[in-house]
């Protein structure tokens, strides 16, 4: 008996026609295909899609044109009035695009419902002016679905001020280097936890191409016991004022507790790295009087009891709103949005198949509007990816994880091995781009540099 054919290409959302099925290569079609050279483009990008239109010399002004149609963008909105979702349907059709909602729609059963509107960026920009006119909340919708849009197809570079020293994010994707001080961190406790060791590390991850430093004197890892803030304080007063005299990077500093973001400013770190997500309103008001920039985290709970539930109805929506709410009440409680970083906590209160889901859709993070942090350095979730295996051998997979991170969009990449992590985003970050940048060009011809480009400010 014949083997079946296999199914049709997913994406045509019909059953599989004649025309849609793989065919055999006999001669006569294998001649067709040769004689017109015809090929399926991997264009998924504004400019991988404007570079194929540009290489048929069609128009320049064309080719802006038709960059906008090349291109479908899933737009996902959660909590749409029961009313308002056959409207938002009827005008992406009326533009020849789509949009998916609950059953319970048809039948009135449901009184709200998640939205899924499939478009080009050209039927977008349509679409704007004419749910500004619709009842139901789509003038809202319209403003939201707008930001968004453009928050996702933001490329340019931004500027992230520190309090000391400032760094220009978006020119390529930057490495933040890990240094915990700490005797009891997951993979690397009492290596650097005497502050000779720490300083001297520390300058060593900016050699190695690190364009942040991040230190770190309490651990974070799942079910660790929390220290005081004197402890923490302790740790950090012993190497963060030589790390300040003697780096040219930004140093952010890894700590939940308000105090000690407070001091550790003062000491000459530029940025706190909270894993609660500034959920601490006096947190939000130390970040906020110092305008030092801040990374919200997403994490459920606390390290000690992050992964004592695991469950989510849908993991990106609330991780995603989680982390949007968070964004909110930080900029209402007078912290510059400019100044927010966000992270979606892989290894915090996930499982290990919702860390690779996280990390698969990296890219949808950028809707918010804030960089992205992607943290999956040696983690416990890329040994079990491997089978189980330990700390000390998990190098491949956290290069492959920053390269995934890198492609989806992310900002800066935390990262224990600073060294192999900036060679492997440098080509990441060539295929991305679509040409080969100097990293090293702004560092003296350092073989390990980046470029993202440093200031020094007031110190």
């Amino acid at each position: 008996m014949d083997p079946p054919h296999p199914p049709g290409p997913a994406f045509w959302g019909v059953p599989a026609s004649p025309e849609l099925v793989p065919r055999p290569p006999s001669r006569p079609v294998a001649e067709l295909i040769a004689r017109y050279g015809v090929r399926v483009l991997d264009a998924t990008t504004p400019a991988d899609i404007a570079r194929e239109v540009e290489r048929t010399n069609s128009d320049p002004e064309g080719v802006g044109i038709m960059t906008r149609k090349g291109r479908t963008l899933l737009v996902r909105l959660d909590g749409i009035p029961l009313k308002a979702a056959p409207l938002l349907k009827q005008e992406m059709l009326a533009l020849g695009a789509d949009s998916a909602h609950a059953k319970g729609v048809a039948d009135l059963s449901v009184e709200q419902t998640a939205v899924v509107l499939l478009g080009t960026p050209a039927q977008y920009a349509h679409l704007l002016p004419k749910l500004r006119r619709q009842p139901f909340q789509l003038k809202a919708v319209a403003e939201a679905l707008e930001a968004a849009l453009g928050n996702y197809a933001h490329t340019a570079p931004r500027l992230l001020e520190g309090l000391h020293r400032s760094l220009t994010l978006g020119n390529s994707t930057a490495v933040m280097g890990i240094l915990n001080i700490t005797p009891d961190s997951f993979s690397d406790g009492g290596l650097f936890d005497q502050p000779e060791v720490a300083i001297a590390r520390g300058l060593e991850i900016e050699a190695e191409g690190a364009q942040i430093l991040d230190v770190g004197a309490e651990s974070s890892r799942p079910g660790a016991a929390p220290i005081s803030a004197d402890q923490e304080l302790e740790r950090l007063r012993g190497v963060l004022p030589a790390l300040h005299d003697r780096l040219k990077i930004p140093i952010s500093v890894d700590t939940r507790k308000p105090e000690v973001a407070r001091a550790a400013l003062a000491l000459g770190a530029d940025l706190i790295n909270d894993v609660t997500g500034l959920r601490d309103p006096e947190m939000r008001r130390v970040i906020a009087r110092s305008g030092a920039p801040a990374v919200i985290v997403h994490m459920r709970g606390t390290p000690e009891t992050m992964q004592n539930n695991l469950e989510y109805a849908d993991l990106r929506t609330e991780v995603y709103g989680a982390l949007a709410h968070a964004v909110a009440t930080a900029v209402g409680d007078g912290i510059a949005a400019e100044q927010l970083l966000i992270d979606p906590g892989l290894g915090f209160g996930k499982s290990t198949e919702q860390n690779l889901d996280l990390l698969h859709h990296v890219s949808e993070f950028r809707s918010l509007g804030c960089p992205v942090v992607i943290g999956a350095s040696r983690k416990s979730f890329l040994g079990r990816a491997l089978g189980g295996v330990s700390t000390e051998v998990r190098l491949e997979a956290s290069l492959a994880a920053a390269v995934i991170a890198a492609l989806g969009g992310a900002a800066l990449v935390r990262a224990h091995d600073v060294l192999p992590t900036v060679r492997a985003l440098a080509v990441a970050d060539a295929v991305r781009s679509g040409r080969f940048a100097d990293r090293h060009a702004d560092r003296g011809g350092d073989a390990t540099g980046s470029s993202s480009s440093m200031t020094k400010g007031p110190t």
